[in-house]
């Protein structure tokens, strides 16, 4: 007998399990049109869909498993993650969506919203708070947009072998900053990033995916608390962030 598995669930939106089959279940359906539009402009592998039923999306399980899980060790080939660097580089130099992502100003806004919630509720300590958004603001600069995921947590990356089988969760997927698809991937698994830089096959700027790393943690870390998620697991948000501080 199939069971069903809860993948993740909250308030927004719940992922279940049923064999091979995904069910994504998301309270806003524009989310779901950016998925599917995203995973049909992709020039790479992604989940086939088996059908859509608002609101909910059937996808087929992919084959292999994922890259890792942030807050443990990934159990994945150094050539793994070079071939998902590869396979961001493919996506990156495809043709770029035609909606927009955010823009800078949006940015910097959430950046001041997020650091002052932070500070208040005394999750992380200021000095380290003020220390990383020193860091972020790095990142709020101007960049030429690509296609990018967006969210491409590692645990969104299946491989077998040393070969990525697909990439999931395409909800948050625009027009944005390639630097911010490589931070995200590497956020908290640092000791990857050469070989992701290697299988991506261009020079990039290691500050700006540092920065990447800090404002992606302080962007974080109010919404898994409110959704019920603890930042502070070790290996996580907050220890990116304390790590972060004391890189000097």
């Amino acid at each position: 007998m199939k069971e069903v598995e809860v993948v993740v669930a909250h308030h927004e939106r719940a992922t279940l399990r049923v064999g091979g089959v995904f069910l994504k279940i998301d309270a806003e359906q524009s989310n779901t049109d950016v998925e599917v539009e995203a995973m049909t402009r992709a020039p790479i592998p992604t989940p086939e869909v088996l059908w859509r039923n608002p609101p909910v999306l059937a996808l087929a399980a992919l084959p292999g498993t994922t890259l890792g899980r942030l807050g443990e060790p990934s159990t994945a080939s150094p050539a793994a993650w070079v071939a998902a660097g590869a396979a961001i580089r493919k996506l990156h130099d495809a043709p770029l969506p035609p909606w927009p992502g955010r823009s800078l100003d949006a940015l910097a806004s959430e950046l001041d919203r997020e650091c002052a919630w932070i500070v208040r509720s005394g999750v992380v300590p200021a000095d380290v708070v003020a220390y990383n958004r020193r860091i972020a603001e790095i990142a709020l600069r101007p960049w030429t947009p690509v296609f990018t995921h967006g969210d491409l947590q590692i645990s969104h990356v299946f491989v077998e072998g040393d070969e990525v089988t697909g990439i999931i969760d395409w909800s948050e997927a625009a027009q944005g900053d390639p630097l911010y698809d490589l931070a995200t991937l590497t956020l908290g698994h640092q000791e990857h990033l050469g070989d992701v830089v290697a299988g991506y096959g261009s020079d990039v700027d290691l500050d700006v995916i540092r920065a990447w790393w800090s404002l992606r943690s302080l962007r974080g870390v109010r919404w898994l608390v409110e959704h019920g998620f603890d930042p502070t697991t070790p290996g996580c948000e907050v220890d990116v962030l304390r790590t972060q501080a004391m890189r000097d």
